[in-house]
């Protein structure tokens, strides 16, 4: 039976992803770590962000809200590897955040080309990630 993360990973493809990754959330460690890639060449699930309080934080983490960036440059002032997302031909992503008990344990970070995120196809990636929450912060919390 296939994990959660691939579950979800298959469902959000067929919407249209082009690139699908979950990253936890180390608040002590000041980083996320990658805990699933669909494209474990270019981002390998070995892989961390620095967690920077900047308004990626504020929407994401602290609000506790799906971060929706549909051009690059929307996303390009908050993540370091813009060139490399570029690279690979998308233009968009959302960060959708997982939580258990108030806390953010990590993100589901979708990729497309730009303006692929209209407000339909948010309401349906929400959903997926909200159909399989239990699992989710399950394998989560697994690390």
């Amino acid at each position: 039976m296939p994990s959660a993360y691939a579950r979800l990973h298959a469902a959000c493809a067929a919407l249209g992803t082009r690139l699908f990754t979950i990253t936890t959330q180390d608040e002590a460690a000041g980083v996320t770590r990658r805990a699933y890639s669909s494209d474990p060449a270019a981002y390998p699930v070995s892989g961390t962000k620095p967690l920077t309080r900047d308004g990626w934080y504020d929407a994401c983490i602290t609000a506790q809200q799906t971060f929706v960036a549909n051009t690059t440059p929307e996303f390009a002032r908050y993540f370091f590897d813009h060139a490399l997302i570029s690279s690979l031909g998308l233009g968009s992503c959302i960060n959708i955040p997982v939580v258990r008990d108030g806390e953010v344990l990590g993100t589901v970070n979708l990729l497309a080309e730009e303006h692929h995120f209209t407000a339909e196809r948010l309401a349906a990636y929400e959903a997926l990630v909200a159909q399989d929450h239990s699992a989710l912060t399950a394998e989560m919390a697994r690390g």
